[in-house]
Order: C-alpha cells, then structure tokens, then sequence
C-alpha cells in the first residue's frame, strides 16, 4: 500500500492514500494504512495497534493498549488520517471545485467573517479558498469532538495546518 506522510511533528501524524475506492473498501485501506504507518512512526509491531470504532463517537487508536486521538476523512480519490498521540485531532480533505451556491454555503456554515473574506477573493481563487475554509471548519469541529452543523458564531480552539496535496484537493490538519 503506497502511504503518504502528509505531517509528522509534535506526536502527531497525518497521512494519507490516494485510490478511488468505494467508500466501505476506502474505509477499511485507510484503518489498514494508519496501522502500518503508526507502527512504523513508534517502532512497533502493527498487531499491537488497532483501531476503536464506535457509533456516533469518534475513532480511537489503541496503540500497546494506550488510547490515542485518531481522525478520518475521505474524498473521491484521498482517504487521509490523523493520529495524535497526547490528545484530540481533527482531518479532513475535499475535493476543490466551483460551488454555485457558495454564498449560502458559507454563511451557513463558516460564518460571517469567512463569507466576506470568501467575496473578497477573486473568482478563479475563490474555490481554493472555499475548500481551505470547509476543511479547516470541518478539522476544527472533529478535533472538538462535535458534529458539522450550521454556524453558531462558536469556532473551536485549534492549531490548524494546512496540508499539502495534489491539485485538485484541499487538506487540514486540526489539533
């Protein structure tokens, strides 16, 4: 399986697999990924790592039985993880692209002042920034352990990182 490092500082890594998958068949590389790439980061065996899925509460990685922050996202074409290990962590990727209603979209979602700076922007860049914008909010909201909802003027305190990938995708990292 073919890993990219996309962060690794701080006890925290992110990664990342490129594939266009089904999203269940993404899921399962993506667990299968963060796995070997965790036990290869720490220096341990991949069957002393697992991961901890529970409905409606987010992943946990198990690494020696020790609980660590552990994050998932997926686009078509990307699957990304994040793995922190002194505490919560947020990723998320998407797609960039041309949103018609991206008005609406950010003033429901990212809030007044990201809807301005998003007017602002001229049109060829503004895509960019939208993706930027939703995968910062979309990291923060994970790493706080809350669910994506309309904006309430409350923004999770976060370091967030810009990651690096391959047009036409947008990434961060939230911790």
């Amino acid at each position: 399986m073919d890993i990219t490092v996309l962060w690794s500082a701080d006890g925290v890594l992110a990664i990342g697999i490129a594939a266009v998958l089904p999203r269940a068949e993404a899921r399962l590389r993506i667990r299968a990924a963060v796995r070997e790439a965790a036990a290869r980061w720490l220096n341990l065996s991949s069957e002393a790592i697992s991961v901890e899925s529970t409905p409606g509460a987010p992943p946990r990685l198990l690494l020696a039985g020790r609980p660590a922050g552990l994050s998932f996202s997926h686009d078509d074409g990307w699957s990304l993880a994040a793995v922190h290990l002194h505490g919560a962590v947020g990723i998320d990727v998407m797609r960039v692209q041309d949103i018609p209603d991206w008005q609406q979209v950010a003033r429901d979602y990212l809030g007044p002042q990201v809807a301005e700076a998003l007017a602002a922007c001229p049109a060829d860049r503004r895509p960019l920034a939208l993706a930027q914008a939703w995968t910062a909010r979309e990291a923060a909201l994970k790493c706080a352990g809350l669910p994506l909802a309309e904006w309430d003027g409350a923004a999770p305190a976060c370091r967030l990182q810009l990651l690096s990938l391959p047009a036409p995708y947008a990434a961060t990292l939230a911790c």
